[in-house]
């Protein structure tokens, strides 16, 4: 049975950010990341490195909305518009369907539900073709 496993080392290498988050709780975020996307043998992820890679971006994601990087939110999206006079920032991530909304709460989110958009699309399956033998008519 191939599964990720999580790396707190490399997790606290590639987002910084969350160093100061200790080992046993990111290990409980990476246990919920796995709700998310399924880390067994019947994962849409074939690739186990791949699948650990997406993991951890789903791990950070949550570790951000609890707040375990201790910054205040980041902006996520293009900028839309700005102004100067009493500093106002909008910015537009595009139209993403209803499930994306979870995901662009944070960057880390919105990376992953763009690298995770190949194992979100249906696989076309054809059924085998069969041949219809013709009936063998008696004179």
């Amino acid at each position: 049975m191939a599964q990720a496993v999580f790396n707190y080392a490399a997790w606290a290498a590639r987002y910084p950010e969350f160093a100061g988050v200790d080992e046993a709780l990111a290990s409980l975020y990476f246990a919920e990341a796995c709700i998310y996307l399924d880390n067994s043998d019947d994962s849409p992820v074939s690739d186990i490195a791949v699948r650990g890679l997406l993991l951890n971006m789903l791990t950070a994601h949550i570790a951000a909305l609890a707040g375990a990087s201790g910054r205040s939110a980041d902006q996520v999206g293009r900028v839309a518009s700005a102004s100067e006079g009493s500093v106002s920032v909008s910015m537009d991530t595009g139209t993403l369907p209803g499930s994306a909304a979870w995901y662009q709460q944070t960057q880390y989110g919105l990376t992953y539900w763009k690298a995770s958009q190949p194992y979100r699309s249906a696989t076309y399956v054809a059924a085998p073709a069969y041949v219809f033998e013709r009936p063998v008519w008696r004179r």
